[in-house]
Parts: C-alpha cells; structure tokens; sequence
C-alpha cells in the first residue's frame, strides 16, 4: 500500500514510543504457550479476507471505545497488528496512554505474516 507522507510522519514520530515484536517473537509466543490477547485491529472486510489464527477483531475505528469492556485488565499482554505494522503501532500508542501497558505491535502486521507462508484463518461466508 501506498502511504501518504502525512501518515508515514505520524507513525514515525511514535514508533520510539511502541514496542514491536517479530513475527518469529509471536510464534515463538504462541509455541511457549505465553498468555497474550492477539487483537486484530484492521477493518472488518481485511479481518473476513483472512486473520492470524487466535485472534479477536477490535478494528482501529472501535478500538478506544471497545478495548476495556473487550479486555478489562490494564495490565493484559495486547499484541496488536494491522496490514502492515503502521495502524497496530498507532492503536498500540494509543491504549498505552488508556493505561494498557504490556502493548505491543506486530512489526510487517498481516503482510509479513502471509509473506512468511503462516497460517491463516478464513471464515466462513455469512449465509
């Protein structure tokens, strides 16, 4: 995807404040079996194209308004991604100043994942 310089500005004057993690860091997660909420925040229609496996659908549009009645504890470990690393980091920097602080976003988002050839969850379409 092409972004526009404004938004590349944004994400690059947070990301000192965001801690991310590899794909091969939430894999090796999931296979310690660390506890951790994986949230997706992409828009509905990227999460029905495909989704990591565990994952929970809070999209960045809903995400402030929803996250504490979704996951309560300020001090839950959130792994967040997106498409592409951008919209997880500022979703991330965001719930960090919520007060959720163990926040972390998937560095490449979905991208790198698929890219990596990792299992994806396609639901079913809606009847």
């Amino acid at each position: 995807m092409d972004h526009s310089p404004g938004f590349l500005k944004l994400v690059s004057a947070i990301l000192d404040r965001v801690h991310e993690i590899s794909t091969t860091d939430l894999l090796s997660w999931q296979r310690d079996g660390k506890t951790f909420v994986l949230v997706d925040v992409r828009e509905e229609s990227e999460w029905a194209a495909g989704h990591l496996p565990g994952a929970i659908h809070l999209g960045r549009g809903i995400l402030e308004r929803d996250i504490e009645k979704a996951i309560p504890d300020p001090n839950a470990c959130l792994v967040l991604y997106c498409g592409g690393g951008y919209r997880s980091a500022l979703s991330a920097e965001s719930l960090q100043k919520m007060g959720y602080t163990q926040v972390h976003s998937l560095a490449g988002g979905f991208r790198r994942w698929t890219e990596e050839e990792q299992r994806v969850i396609v639901p079913s379409p809606k009847v």
